[in-house]
């Protein structure tokens, strides 16, 4: 029987494997959203256990029916997962997409890939380091593929709750009330009125730019969506170094999880993270007021998750179970 390391109002958070979790759970058919930055497919183990190879390839897509199982009918799986390279070489792997694709495709669990999203980070570390830093023949391999799938066509979603600032020139063109209307060399004919619409913000892209906390470093279009990076200066982050902790090297952005939460889901929906790790996904929820159920195989790394709920900027209070 699975016991939780720690809870509060709305969630769990329990240290276990995530396949014995869930085989053993009683949440078939109810998360609305599994969200979730897994252990990337990298050459080297790290501490916070990935595999490698084809090994990995068989673990990841082994997955697709146990989440399946999870989700209510109109229920969704987002995915992070970032790139990898061949051992020793100046190369890509196809490892990381061969393994989303096969997952999506896994005969044994009905999903299908709704979107993919970007997301780009200008300010991380050059890496791959030999081949870009020292050796100087590669570009820095800045950004992560995001995989939103489902088991329906139609899940539910809502792109009105996340959307993004209007640009000045559309604060102008709402304030003028005029612009190029008529055919488009696309053979697209946009009427007198399509752009006067006040909707109190644009439509989402699926490209999200993790920019610096004051916004001065903004290198993109303002068509792109920018997501304030404060990983590296969050309270979770913060509080670790004072206490000599070294934080999970592998978090998911605050802000992106709070942006599929609230896109994907309603108050009162429960949110699922098989490898819960510094539990981003379960403090974004709880702040949303979602239900919550993060699950990790690293007692140490659930523990230090605990840190979360001490941001005062979330009134959460959490009663643990350690002995």
């Amino acid at each position: 029987m699975n016991k939780a390391l720690y809870s509060t109002k709305l969630g769990k958070y329990y240290i276990a494997k995530c396949e014995d979790f869930i085989k053993h759970s009683k949440l078939q058919g109810k998360v609305q959203l599994i969200l979730t930055s897994p252990p990337f497919p990298l050459n080297k183990k790290k501490k916070y256990g990935n595999f490698c190879g084809e090994e990995y390839k068989s673990w990841f897509v082994s997955l697709a029916p146990l989440f399946e199982s999870l989700l209510t009918d109109d229920g969704s799986i987002v995915i992070e997962m970032g790139n990898s390279w061949e051992k020793g070489r100046p190369i890509q792997s196809l490892l990381h997409l061969k393994s989303l694709m096969e997952f999506v495709e896994n005969k044994d669990a009905n999903l299908r890939l709704c979107q993919e999203f970007i997301c780009y980070n200008p300010a991380r570390l050059p890496s791959p380091a030999e081949w870009v830093t020292v050796k100087k023949i590669r570009a820095i391999d800045s950004f992560t593929h995001i995989w939103w799938m489902s088991k329906n066509d139609y899940p539910k979603a809502n792109n009105q709750r996340i959307l993004r600032p209007y640009s000045k020139s559309m604060q102008k063109l709402l304030s003028s009330g005029k612009y190029n209307a008529g055919a488009r060399p696309s053979e697209h004919k946009i009427s007198e009125k399509s752009f006067l619409k006040e909707n109190k913000g644009s439509i989402s892209h699926n490209v999200l730019e993790l920019s610096s906390i004051n916004g001065d470093d903004l290198r993109l279009p303002y068509s792109m969506l920018s997501i304030a990076n404060t990983k590296s200066n969050d309270f979770y982050t913060r509080t670790c170094k004072k206490r000599g902790f070294t934080p999970h090297p592998a978090r998911m952005p605050l802000e992106l999880a709070s942006f599929f939460i609230d896109f994907l889901t309603d108050e009162g929906d429960i949110v699922f993270d098989p490898f819960g790790g510094s539990n981003t996904t379960g403090f974004c929820a709880e702040k949303a007021n979602r239900k919550w159920i993060s699950i990790e195989a690293n007692e140490d790394y659930g523990k230090q998750s605990m840190i979360r709920f001490e941001d005062p900027s979330i009134k959460t209070k959490i009663k643990t179970n350690m002995e």
